[in-house]
């Protein structure tokens, strides 16, 4: 018969690391990961992307006490992660990218909120650059949101300009999105919402999947307690014409699909005029794969809209800026999360730490 003392020791999280091709990465932030990682609390999990390099190899040989999941082909981050989410038991799963190193002790505060909040379906620890960690790191600072127009930005990250963290953000905060870096989130909420989107292929799935359990009600939140340091660009660099295309398009369908249609009516045409400059800017600046790029998103945009329905629950707009935060940044030299103020938010003020 099972000894109740020994499951109360059984981990309650599933650390998974999605691969493809990272043999590298995994190599050089794996360890952190095992080192920072309480066995008591979570199993360390890489699901293997269809790799063609010596990843599983490496795996196996440099680090045999980490379960390893091979999918049959490149699902690309989100269908990855949905195979990999569903083969795994645990109460909760951390979305974790392989260029993360952990800090100490980073996973026991994410834990501790969910057990404290039920409403609270994910969160995220604060995430500072590796290279310099001092500073906030793009991907998710110290917290996610958008704008009326769908474009993201953080706590400690406005557009390219990263802040250096002194603490000014370090209470804990509802938010819009969850990076997807290091994600942690109840896994039967991941499982019920359908997961991430899988005709996101890659880029802001992870947004849309915090904006449809927002709109079911539950919240998002960031717990600076724990820390983790980002690598970033790990796949692809920051101007790359392909993560330029799947962001542009996967806000677009983002937006599409979790706002209301008279909302949308509002929101769209000044989107297109926003894009429409961007798509001339990179003209004007010799940027043609860029340019290409944008028409390209919008294309896709509209052949994959025809696949979703109207929003079926309420939608929430509190955690979105009321205005363009491309408006707030250069034509109001608005460059920290801080120097926004309450009147700048939907649906009543969002709380600035400073």
């Amino acid at each position: 018969m099972d000894d109740p003392a020994n499951k109360m020791k059984d981990p309650r999280v599933s650390v998974l690391i999605l691969n493809w091709n990272g043999e590298k990465l995994l190599k050089e932030f794996l360890p952190a990961v095992i080192r920072h990682t309480d066995p008591a609390l979570a199993e360390i999990v890489v699901a293997d992307n269809h790799s063609s390099d010596a990843s599983l190899s490496l795996l196996a040989t440099e680090f045999p006490g980490v379960r390893v999941l091979s999918l049959e082909e490149n699902f690309g981050y989100a269908g990855g992660y949905n195979r990999a989410v569903a083969q795994v038991n645990n109460e909760y799963v951390v979305l974790l990218n392989s260029d993360v190193e952990p800090g100490e002790g980073w996973l026991g505060p994410l834990v501790d909120l969910l057990d404290r909040d039920p409403r609270v379906a994910a969160v995220q620890p604060k995430i500072r650059a590796y290279r310099d960690k001092s500073r906030f790191e793009y991907a998710g600072a110290c917290g996610g949101y958008i704008d009326r127009y769908g474009f993201p930005f953080c706590r400690g990250r406005i557009l390219g300009v990263t802040e250096t963290d002194t603490g000014q953000y370090d209470e804990e905060a509802e938010v819009f999105w969850s990076t997807g870096a290091a994600f942690c989130i109840r896994r039967a909420l991941y499982l019920e919402a359908g997961g991430l989107d899988e005709r996101f292929f890659a880029h802001m799935e992870e947004i849309d999947l915090c904006w449809r359990l927002r709109n079911s009600g539950y919240s998002i939140k960031v717990v600076p307690a724990g820390v983790v340091y980002h690598l970033g660009g790990g796949t692809l660099p920051m101007n790359h014409p392909g993560k330029l295309f799947l962001n542009y398009r996967n806000s677009l369908l983002m937006l599409y699909k979790n706002t209301p249609a008279a909302r949308r009516r509002k929101i769209f045409p000044v989107r297109r005029a926003i894009d429409l400059s961007a798509r001339i800017l990179f003209l004007l600046k010799g940027e043609f794969a860029n340019a290409r790029a944008v028409g390209r998103a919008y294309r896709e945009f509209r052949q994959l809209k025809k696949h979703y329905r109207e929003p079926a629950v309420a939608f929430r707009g509190d955690c979105i800026l009321r205005s363009s935060i491309l408006w707030a940044f250069y034509l109001r030299k608005i460059d920290r999360f801080s120097q926004l103020t309450s009147a700048m938010w939907e649906n009543g003020a969002v709380e600035i730490s400073s």
